[in-house]
């Protein structure tokens, strides 16, 4: 008998809910009161999200606000990510999973299979390959998609799905995003720069080192589709089944207070 996993999928919300919700999520699967999950989501507004230690001084907040966009600082450590035409998915898994055993690389390697294969469904070419010289390299850059990680899913030798991950509470969380279409250099719109050629120049950097789904093939990658494409991968790696669901009231409780004392708190997003 295949393992019974609980899959969310979820209409677009704010930056500050959206990571209240996937602690709610670790939270509960920690415990062992709901099952593993993958949850897919999207943002609304556009949201810049930082990594845990990330400091908010890299953010030019007069320009985020002209824009109209959201800023958060995630659970997991990496760096900044702009949340606009993507599929984000989180994985909840008790600590004890066969799948989170090892170390955090370990661990996100064996993830990483799940996520290429939802690549490959959606007629992608990519790969997830081991990257030890961006990790030292990119430990100082700002922006997340400026880098490959090792085991990040990669396509034309640009950076496809970036993700991070965090073993927290007695279970672990691995969350990531795919850019379906867009400009992914918008980014350095939103972050601070010494001047504007050093602005530009990651501009430049973003565009040469990070590709959308659309780019890839040269076309378009419904939300709909990359999420049944997602859901099927997990299912095909993992040998689970999915029992379609949404966050139980206690979760969701849970969430409305995270999202009121910390994710939506300056005090949380301003504290490095």
């Amino acid at each position: 008998m295949s393992e019974l996993w609980r899959l969310i999928v979820e209409p677009p919300l704010r930056g500050a809910r959206n990571m209240a919700v996937d602690e709610a999520i670790l939270r509960a699967v920690a415990s062992g009161t709901v099952l593993p999950t993958l949850r897919l989501y999207r943002w609304q507004p556009t949201c810049l999200s930082l990594g845990y230690a990330q400091p908010l001084s890299d953010v030019d907040l007069i320009r985020l606000q002209a824009c109209g966009w959201d800023v958060v600082r995630r659970l997991t450590g990496g760096r900044a990510i702009l949340h606009a035409q993507e599929l984000t998915y989180s994985l909840s898994l008790p600590a004890a999973h066969l799948l989170a055993q090892g170390t955090i690389l370990e661990s996100y390697q064996r993830i990483s299979a799940a996520l290429l294969r939802a690549v490959e469904i959606m007629g992608l070419n990519g790969d997830a390959l081991p990257h030890p010289e961006a990790e030292e390299q990119g430990a100082i850059k700002a922006i997340c998609f400026e880098v490959p990680s090792s085991y990040e899913i990669s396509a034309q030798g640009k950076k496809l799905i970036g993700s991070a991950q965090a073993r927290k509470m007695g279970g672990l969380i691995q969350h990531g995003s795919l850019p379906l279409e867009g400009d992914l250099s918008l980014i350095c719109d939103v972050l601070k720069f010494s001047t504007e050629g050093a602005r530009e120049a990651a501009r430049q950097r973003v565009k040469a080192r990070a590709i959308t789904a659309q780019a890839v093939n040269g076309q378009r990658v419904r939300w709909e589709q990359a999420a049944e494409a997602f859901a099927q991968s997990f299912a095909d790696c993992f040998g689970v089944r999915f029992a379609p669901g949404q966050i139980t009231p206690e979760e969701s409780q849970t969430a409305a207070l995270l999202e009121r004392d910390q994710y939506g708190s300056i005090q949380w997003t301003g504290k490095f």
